[in-house]
């Protein structure tokens, strides 16, 4: 401290005070966390609070003095519409794909997760496309092995998901050890009841989707076999990797793989021994989505970018 009592500072004065972001995915829906996840890549200079909410607990908004500065919710309209009310300005995500339109939300801008390739989504006057939301490492583990197997459940009734678990699932999971040494097995929804059906097969761990970076699992595996999921389409893509998909598991997922199949060769599980489908092509997947290059790659820093815009000067939106 200087002699005359007075406090120093730097010759520039002290540090502006980092901008505090919340960010809040549904966590039932492989989609949304994986979007958030994307997304929250991009914002490494800011405080980022990370939430788990929903519709109807809305506990985590946190008191006034806590009120962030902006914030992104993927797929939770009433968390979106609660901290509007609030004062927050809010950037709401619909992260997956719907066959019917999209709801209207009460935010301060309202992205869609849009891919080129996919026709645009039905949506409420206001809902800006924001592009592919590709992961922030392109690139695969070179030593990468095993099997990745993405499961997304939502809204899947409970019988018809064991039945599934039990049946194809299970086949496939067993068939990716043998073919592959593990299994990788990721689920949204009902991770335990799936991870109940799993248990005692060796090589297979089954995650919760809420505690992984699917991202990452992806770039360590080999073969990659997934729900028809907007997560498992833009990594291939984004990647340029082989995909295989699992038969769809309610409408929305049919309608999304139909659209796959019209804008790329991507294949069906049909028999989890087919030899095609343990030995994919790096090559023929690359030059199977190099037709969707236009892609826009960057949706992700797009929603970022507005996110940042609005904790400095949500005004202008």
């Amino acid at each position: 401290m200087p002699a005359n009592g007075e406090e120093a500072f730097p010759a520039h004065g002290p540090a502006p005070a980092r901008r505090r972001l919340l960010l809040v995915a549904d966590p039932r829906r492989l989609d949304s966390l994986t979007a958030r996840r994307r997304v929250a890549a991009h914002l490494r200079e800011m405080d980022l609070v990370v939430e788990a909410g929903s519709t109807e607990e809305q506990g985590w908004i946190g008191k006034d003095a806590d009120r962030p500065d902006a914030a992104l919710v993927c797929d939770l309209p009433g968390a979106a519409q609660a901290l509007t009310g609030r004062g927050v300005p809010v950037v709401h995500l619909h992260s997956g794909y719907r066959s019917t339109e999209l709801p209207a939300v009460t935010a301060a801008v309202v992205r869609a997760h849009a891919p080129a390739w996919l026709p645009a989504p039905r949506s409420p006057a206001g809902t800006r496309p924001a592009g592919l939301l590709a992961p922030a490492r392109l690139v695969r583990d070179r030593t990468r092995a095993g099997c990745l197997l993405l499961v997304s459940a939502y809204q899947v009734p409970g019988h018809d998901l064991t039945a599934f678990a039990d049946g194809l699932l299970r086949a496939v999971a067993e068939e990716a050890v043998r073919r592959t040494g593990r299994c990788e097995v990721v689920c949204d929804g009902e991770a335990a009841s799936t991870a109940a059906v799993l248990t005692g097969t060796a090589g297979v761990r089954v995650h919760d989707a809420r505690s992984v970076d699917v991202d990452a699992l992806h770039a360590a595996a080999d073969v990659f076999v997934a729900s028809p999921t907007l997560t498992a389409l833009t990594l291939a893509q984004s990647r340029r990797t082989p995909l295989a998909l699992l038969p769809p598991l309610d409408h929305d997922q049919d309608d999304l793989a139909r659209h796959a199949r019209q804008a790329v060769r991507v294949p069906t599980v049909t028999d989890p021994a087919d030899p095609a489908l343990w030995a994919p092509s790096d090559a023929d997947a690359r030059s199977a989505w190099a037709a969707l290059d236009s892609d826009d790659l960057r949706g992700a820093q797009r929603v970022a970018r507005t996110l940042r815009q609005l904790a400095l000067a949500p005004i202008a939106f």
